[in-house]
């Protein structure tokens, strides 16, 4: 049995913090270790995605996907069907994952620069890159997993605490064919 990532990050963030107290952060040549450090996670995490886009592209699978996306947590709106290709929804995976870590890279750099905070660098050389490679696409484009069972398009978002993420998208017959009579979506994504 797999241990749940959201407790192995706690672990390392609870260890990590223990250690980064007995770094001494004031030698600059440490300093520039843990820098350096973060800089080379941050690089094999953009040579990974780099590589996941080139796969995705090289395999360009136009497959037909269709599912129905949930409305917004609090919102009245109806589910909206989508209907997109394989290629298409790794595409927009992976600008997820850019986006996710260049806010991650950002918000390093402030509290880094701008705030002189030492000890994050530390715990965020090693949290991202784990989470990388614990993704889906790194799974199935990285690894070579068959996309079937919780590799199986469309994927749920990851839970927030406790798992209370919410429901994540539908590809069930049902529930697609019940927001095609709604007539929500329907509409092609390129």
């Amino acid at each position: 049995m797999a241990l749940n990532p959201q407790i192995t990050n706690l672990v390392i963030i609870l260890g990590m913090m223990q250690v980064s107290k007995k770094v001494p952060f004031d030698d600059p040549q440490v300093l520039m270790g843990v820098r350096a450090l973060y800089i080379v996670s941050n690089l094999i995490i953009v040579g990974v995605y780099l590589y996941l886009q080139m796969k995705i592209n090289a395999k360009k699978d136009m497959t037909t996907l269709k599912y129905v996306e949930p409305a917004p947590m609090g919102s009245a709106e109806e589910p909206k069907l989508i209907t997109t290709t394989v290629h298409s929804y790794d595409l927009q995976q992976i600008r997820g994952l850019w986006k996710s870590q260049l806010m991650g890279v950002g918000m390093m750099g402030v509290m880094h620069l701008y705030f002189k905070y030492t000890n994050p660098l530390l715990i965020q050389s090693i949290i991202p890159l784990k989470g990388a490679f614990e993704g889906n696409l790194v799974k199935i484009h990285l690894f070579g997993s068959p996309a079937i069972g919780d590799l199986k398009r469309p994927w749920k978002a990851a839970g927030g605490m406790m798992g209370m993420g919410g429901d994540g998208p539908k590809a069930d017959k049902k529930s697609i064919e019940q927001a095609e009579r709604a007539g929500s979506g329907g509409v092609k994504d390129e």
